[in-house]
């Protein structure tokens, strides 16, 4: 399989998931300011979720720029994670319904950090075939991988002993901290050039 037929199936399967993730945003039950409030940790996880899987949209659309062919065990992590992927919907509505609830929060934890795994998958199969140096979850380094991955268990931890909450809140800032890194390693690029 070539690297374009690849990239476009995961572009077209995270651009339904993300659509799918509108469809299952809560109503409120009266069409109000104060209802729009009432229903603000659904808004919350949806605007999580959301950005959670564009940006990791945008960094393997770049890093299929950067190589120049894909292995059978490319192609397997990217279904793996597509897989886990396709629970964001429903992660996300069970999460957003049940904001306050562990057992809801760490189903969608579980869920976000075996996608972070997959994506590993796909980086260390892609370093394999195209010989580059092996940099955990495409351009991001082994350092900043494991920080992400660190504040997610933490979240977890705490939803399962004393606030279910903690696993949203630490995607979020989990997901903060690396759009700050990029966009600090971006600004840096440009300057060199």
């Amino acid at each position: 399989m070539n690297k374009e037929r690849l990239a476009a199936f995961t572009d077209a399967v995270l651009a339904i998931i993300m659509t799918v993730l509108v469809l299952e945003l809560e109503k409120p039950k009266v069409v109000s300011w104060a209802g729009l409030w009432d229903i603000r940790t659904s808004f919350f996880a949806y605007a999580v979720s959301f950005f959670w899987l564009g940006f990791m949209w945008a960094d393997n659309h770049r890093a299929f720029h950067k190589i120049k062919k894909v292995s059978n065990a490319t192609v397997t992590w990217t279904l793996i994670m597509l897989f886990f992927a396709s629970f964001f919907p429903y992660s996300t509505s069970l999460v957003a319904a049940n904001f306050d609830n562990s057992t809801a929060q760490v189903f969608y934890g579980i869920d976000i950090i075996l996608v972070s795994l997959s994506n590993i998958g796909i980086s260390y199969s892609l370093d394999k075939v195209n010989k580059y140096k092996f940099k955990m979850l495409f351009d991001m380094s082994a350092e900043l991988v494991i920080a992400d991955l660190a504040i997610k268990a933490i979240g977890l931890i705490l939803a399962l002993v004393v606030f279910p909450p903690a696993v949203m809140y630490s995607i979020f800032v989990a997901s903060a901290m690396l759009v700050i890194v990029d966009l600090i390693e971006s600004k840096k690029k440009r300057q060199e050039t």
